[in-house]
């Protein structure tokens, strides 16, 4: 490709409200254009970029036996309501009707649809087990898109569906998924981590594993522990628990209330009494399936709301309005607690080894708190468990080693879903004994546009990204530094001639520009390899530069470098392609 006939347009500053570094360089680059708020144009640069992820996608997705289809984007609403997820997804679902005021969606995936189309289709165990795959473009109405391709309303996706006649043939099933992840993200050049996880809205019945890249901007805590390799997301995450003591002993005096006016806070609350925030209770007020319910955690801590959630067995969790705070505790938002409560009160098991020693916390009065709270003297818990989330300090549940904490953008995603679509759906099928029996499922999720960003978040600097060779949208840069110098420009064009003919992406500046708006370019570009050719054109000669490993220039004869181009290039794709 010659980059005079391109539509590259790189950009000396990025707009101010990109506030990801990798939504920065892929603006600044010309891989990409905003078109409404989380919706993108692909521009050359990053379809190719995009093509190179397809690529490895599919040749893992075949080898591991899956077959590709696509389905629509469009999906009938009905399809929706019988599984329940119309209401239950929520408002990032994209709702609309057509000129018959059918209802439709546009689908943020594919359970349904292709739950089904397969429905539809098989019949019988002989016809099991079933693997497909598809990547799609997907939507969800975010209320605040952000970082660019990380959080976006329009983005691309591979998602893949088994359908098995028994548990085991979905495990063989969900363990070659997991393997075959390990091998895309390898290939992609990508540090990450495979982490327990929560299904989220997609739900099922079985084992669910997130894929995280590592990266600071990452919206996921990644909690690990190194010695013994557990990982999980902070919504799954587990430590070891405080035991909590079965009694509080006579020493605790009784409640005290405390006029405490305008103090809301914990923060204010233990600023304002001279007392560490891990002696206060902080009480949160939910409903639950509409109902309303309190939980209690240290000062110190933040609700799990999907431990909480999973306690409870509920299908909805969500902090309860303003209004209903007042109507449960007789108070305004911020003076909760647990004494005096009369709705069930889920009582953390930190905040209950903390409190029976006395613990201060809203006195369900505007502008009070209470003093030496002590539980199953002064209230009662409706249960006591794990309803926190981990954090620094807290030590591994299997071999008491401290956890450590760090960022994570989430790239895929595989579930054990079980029966929670066939019987929703009607996936069945005749068995061996001639009875009906329901689909097993299994869903395996990949963010393909998402990737890009993840990429360029790893492999980015202040000047610009230095792609992966397997994802690069051009392995080599041919850059003449003179386009008015016969010897550079006939030099650089037989270089870029040999390294296309030898099958390499090869993108050569055949532009009439400076030098240093050409060398600015080729590092937002990004090539991996980078061929120079100045005032030693005439002798033959080009600089040569590997900047994947950070080699220094090297000046070479222009024979050499197509030959450690054709070398290099190829023993890096091998690389890439290794097994497990």
């Amino acid at each position: 490709m010659r980059q005079r006939q391109m539509l590259l347009s790189t950009l000396r500053e990025a707009p101010a409200e990109a506030e990801a570094a990798s939504h920065r360089l892929l603006l600044r680059g010309g891989y990409v254009r905003q078109t409404a708020a989380g919706i993108y144009s692909f521009l050359p640069l990053g379809f190719r970029v995009l093509r190179n992820l397809e690529r490895i996608i599919r040749e893992e997705m075949q080898a591991a036996g899956f077959d590709e289809l696509l389905m629509p984007a469009m999906q009938p609403s009905e399809l929706w309501e019988q599984s329940g997820r119309h209401t239950e997804y929520g408002p990032e679902l994209i709702r609309l009707q057509d000129r018959h005021q059918r209802g439709f969606v546009l689908g943020p995936t594919h359970e349904e649809v292709v739950t089904s189309l397969v429905a539809a289709e098989v019949s019988s165990y002989r016809q099991l087990p079933l693997r497909l795959y598809q990547i799609q473009t997907k939507f969800r109405d975010e209320r605040r898109p952000r970082y660019g391709l990380l959080r976006g309303r329009e983005f691309l996706m591979k998602d893949a569906y088994s359908f098995d006649t028994d548990w085991q043939g979905l495990d063989e099933n969900y363990q070659a998924m997991v393997r075959a992840y390990h091998r895309i993200f390898e290939r992609c050049g990508l540090r990450f981590r495979a982490v327990e996880a929560e299904a989220g809205a997609i739900g099922g019945e079985g084992e669910t594993l997130e894929f995280m890249a590592l990266a600071d901007i990452g919206e996921d805590t990644v909690v690990t522990c190194p010695p013994c390799d557990y990982a999980a997301n902070l919504e799954k995450a587990v430590f070891l628990q405080v035991e909590h003591a079965a009694a509080y002993g006579d020493f605790v005096p009784k409640p005290e209330e405390v006029h405490t006016p305008g103090i809301k806070t914990i923060d204010e609350l233990s600023a304002f009494l001279g007392e560490k925030a891990e002696s206060c209770l902080k009480t949160m007020i939910y409903t639950a399936d509409d109902q309303p319910i309190a939980v209690v955690v240290r000062g110190d801590h933040e609700v799990n709301e999907f431990k909480l959630k999973n306690e409870l067995g509920a299908d909805r969790l969500e902090l309860a309005d303003l209004e209903t705070v007042e109507r449960v505790t007789g108070a305004p938002h911020g003076f909760a607690g647990p004494k005096g409560l009369h709705i069930p009160i889920y009582l953390d098991s930190a905040a209950a080894a903390a409190a029976v020693k006395g613990g201060t916390a809203g006195a369900n009065r505007e502008d009070y708190h209470v003093r030496h709270l002590v539980p199953g003297r002064d209230f009662q818990a409706e249960r006591i468990g794990d309803y926190r989330n981990a954090q620094i300090g807290d030590r591994c549940s299997r071999c008491g080693e401290e956890l450590v904490f760090s960022r994570g953008i989430e790239v895929g995603h595989v579930f054990k879903l079980g029966t929670k679509y066939s019987k929703a759906l009607g996936a069945t099928f005749t068995n061996k004994d001639g009875q009906e029996d329901w689909m097993i499922m299994g869903c395996y999720g990949i963010g393909v546009s998402r990737l890009i960003s993840a990429a360029a978040e790893q492999h980015g600097g202040e000047s610009g990204i230095v792609w992966p060779f397997s994802l690069a949208p051009f392995q080599v840069h041919v850059i003449p530094v003179s386009a008015k110098d016969e010897a550079q420009t006939e030099l650089g064009t037989a270089l870029y001639e040999k390294l296309r003919s030898s099958g390499i992406d090869v993108l050569l500046d055949d532009r009439d520009e400076r030098p240093g708006v050409k060398f600015k370019d080729a590092d937002l570009i990004g090539a991996p390899l980078r061929i120079v050719v100045g005032k030693a054109a005439a002798e033959g000669l080009v600089e040569w530069q590997n900047r994947r490993d950070g080699d220094e220039k090297e000046l070479i004869a222009a024979e050499e470098a197509v030959l450690r181009s054709r070398k290099f290039v190829p023993q890096v794709t091998v690389n890439y392609n290794k097994g497990e």
